[in-house]
């Protein structure tokens, strides 16, 4: 008897126990549970960026047509002058069919068109033609109006290439000075047909040679005038290439260039339509280490030996 009234207080006491320790679990406040973030390792990635890289297919080079004929691949040191002038061409019409706004940035490996749409890329007048390594400055590099030669460099006929700019514009003329006034002489080797005159009076001082000095030098005293060796528009005037000084190119068609760099003073301008005999510098030193003229003639884009078309003096 006495042991069963034992067993049943316990069973009291721990059904009490327990319900004591139901309520006061029930009204207790729970402990805050802390949550630690690391400053350096977020607990999610942050968001991708939705703003444009840099350019990132803009500025890939164009290769679709690598190879094919009438297409150019850019190089190192290439600008967008010494390929129009290798091929022939005027920049600003390269600029145009290749879609380029600022004809100072192209990148190497962008192929170029250096023939017009629609040309046959086999004929003579189209076809890309051997490449000559040219140091040049930015497009909008003009000569100086100044009359007072540029420091003494490197002369063209150490060899690069020259610069070319665009074409049409106003007639102008001037009397041919009688220094100049030989008798012209046409060429006939299946290409356009041109009448050539000698650009300045002076003694051929150094001979052409296809490795170096891509032109004759033809030397004279400051300010001597330098006269377009056939009829022509200027595609070409200003500083835009070391070794060149100040500088002119002409395109005669769609064969022919003639380039007359180291000048005193430029007396035309790009776009401007010149004859056979104008005056269109004055004979100078600039990027050249005595007066001379520098002179070339380029078909297709190829410097040639102005001496083989020139006239007999």
């Amino acid at each position: 008897m006495n042991e069963a009234r034992r067993h049943g207080a316990g069973l009291l006491s721990a059904v009490c126990l327990g319900l004591l320790l139901t309520a006061c679990a029930s009204t207790s406040n729970r402990a805050p549970v802390e949550v630690r973030h690391s400053a350096s390792k977020p607990s999610t990635p942050p968001p991708a960026s939705t703003e444009p890289q840099a350019d990132a297919n803009a500025a890939a080079p164009v290769t679709d047509n690598a190879g094919k004929p009438g297409y150019y691949t850019v190089k190192a040191s290439d600008t967008l002058l010494k390929i129009a002038l290798d091929n022939g061409q005027n920049w600003k019409d390269l600029a145009r069919w290749n879609g380029i706004e600022n004809p100072n940035i192209i990148e190497i490996g962008q192929v170029l068109r250096v023939i017009p749409p629609g040309a046959d890329a086999a004929s003579p007048a189209a076809r890309s033609v051997v490449a000559v390594k040219v140091d040049s400055k930015p497009l909008d590099a003009r000569a100086p109006a100044a009359s007072a030669p540029a420091p003494a460099a490197t002369p063209a006929t150490g060899g690069s290439g020259a610069a070319v700019a665009a074409a049409s514009a106003a007639a102008s003329s001037a009397t041919p000075p009688a220094a100049a006034a030989v008798a012209p002489v046409a060429a006939s080797q299946g290409d356009d047909a041109v009448a050539w005159l000698w650009p300045a009076s002076g003694p051929v001082t150094t001979a052409f040679d296809d490795v170096k000095s891509k032109g004759l030098a033809i030397s004279g005293k400051v300010g001597d005038p330098v006269v377009a060796a056939a009829d022509g528009r200027v595609v070409y005037a200003g500083s835009g290439l070391r070794g060149y000084g100040n500088l002119v190119i002409v395109k005669h068609n769609s064969t022919y260039l003639t380039a007359y760099a180291h000048n005193q003073t430029l007396l035309v301008k790009e776009d401007q339509t010149v004859r056979r005999g104008q005056k269109i510098a004055e004979m100078g030193s600039t990027d050249a280490e005595r007066v001379q003229l520098h002179f070339e003639i380029r078909k297709q884009g190829k410097p040639v030996d102005p001496a083989k078309l020139l006239p007999l003096r």
